[in-house]
């Protein structure tokens, strides 16, 4: 997997780790595509990636955007060795690169205090611990979603705690997760509290079967009563939740545009030599033009995808917050990669729709990407109001 992009001065460290990475995943993670150690939603279990993590950690690939110092690197480095874990739909989970653990890691480093730090974000580092993020709330009751103002879940001060109620949907990876980051209502407004788990106040009412397979713990829906979290589990300070979501979402959206590259790239190997090898009508199914040409598309919209996630990093490596760009890699990504995963299982045919090949998981987990972290419409319509307000500020 080749990428040509300018990286700047920790060039050769990024291209070092990231060869690393990539001979990792290709060598010991896609040899375990096949492994039988699946849940009844059939993802990974937690065995199965406790076995996979401890091979990376003996390699020197676990966390590889989070260096030993504690310090993280550049987006745009980060993106670079990020798409290469991506290269097997395991990959991210081996090497502690995955969604929602990867954002939740960021935001700690970012805003947590070195007692947060050094209670949840360490375990999570090292690989020894699932987390994850509840902010989504059930359609059903009308709560948060895509917009987050319509947050129920509440949280009141009861001397030196926190109470917390609530009921949170689709949160993934919830059962099995270790750490929880919970956004809640106060009267100053949303705040964030990090939690122990499991919790017998936090109860998983459902997990749901969904499209996609590839995050351990599924998408539950919660139940939070009489939640009691000590004052000093509180991230940051009361009522400033939605700019911490703010921190953690526009990486945490291009990361999945990173990963999910790395997935696009692979299927489109396998199809690219399926075409080569296969014969139909007298010749190769590379030398049909309507093949070819789908392959063709494959390149373009690759080199595209490659050059927005480069262009939203630089931008995040600014110290902008990167909202808008964000947006846009999300859309332009997504919608790409979903073009790449669908001309692969067409090159393939019949294979295309097996598990023969990861290509079939690819196709269904970029299908549930172009929802999760914000629908492709949310984002058109933020940016829509974005050139409104730009509108009027020129008037």
């Amino acid at each position: 997997m080749e990428n040509h992009t300018n990286i700047g001065i920790g060039a050769e460290r990024t291209r070092e780790i990231a060869d690393r990475v990539e001979a990792f995943v290709r060598n010991v993670v896609v040899p375990y595509e096949q492994d039988s150690r699946r849940d009844h939603h059939d993802t990974p279990t937690d065995e199965l990636v406790t076995e996979m993590r401890g091979k990376a950690r003996a390699a020197g690939v676990l966390t590889p955007h989070i260096l030993a110092d504690g310090s993280h690197l550049s987006q745009r480095e980060t993106a670079i060795v990020l798409q290469r874990t991506g290269l097997s739909p395991l990959g991210p989970l081996a090497c502690n690169t995955a969604a929602p653990d990867e954002g939740n890691m960021y935001l700690l480093g970012k805003v947590g205090s070195d007692d947060i730090k050094a209670r949840f974000l360490k375990q999570l580092v090292d690989g020894d611990a699932r987390s994850a993020f509840f902010m989504t709330e059930p359609a059903s009751e009308n709560g948060a979603g895509s917009d987050p103002s319509m947050m129920l879940t509440t949280c009141r001060l009861d001397g030196n705690h926190w109470v917390i109620d609530g009921r949170k949907a689709f949160i993934t990876g919830a059962q099995g997760a270790k750490v929880g980051i919970v956004m809640a209502k106060g009267d100053a407004g949303a705040s964030m509290f990090l939690v122990d788990l499991p919790d017998p106040a936090i109860t998983i009412e459902h997990v749901p079967n969904t499209i996609d397979s590839s995050m351990p713990g599924g998408h539950a829906t919660v139940r939070i009563e009489n939640l009691r979290v000590s004052a000093d589990q509180m991230l940051g300070q009361p009522g400033e939740g939605f700019k911490y979501a703010q921190i953690r979402l526009a990486p945490a959206r291009l990361s999945h545009c990173m990963r999910w590259y790395g997935a696009c790239v692979r299927a489109d190997e396998i199809a690219a030599d399926y075409a080569n090898r296969r014969q139909a009508f007298g010749k190769t199914l590379i030398d049909h033009e309507g093949v070819g040409f789908m392959l063709a598309e494959n390149l373009i919209d690759l080199k595209q995808a490659e050059l927005m996630i480069d262009w939203c990093a630089a931008v995040l490596d600014t110290g902008a917050l990167g909202t808008a760009e964000s947006s846009m890699a999300k859309v332009a990504v997504s919608e790409a990669l979903m073009r790449i995963a669908d001309r692969c299982v067409q090159v393939m045919g019949g294979s295309g729709v097996t598990s023969d090949t990861i290509v079939e998981q690819v196709f269904r987990e970029i299908r549930a990407f172009r929802i999760y972290d914000g629908p492709t419409e949310v984002h058109k319509w933020s940016l829509a109001k974005k050139i409104k307000r730009d509108w009027k500020a020129r008037q």
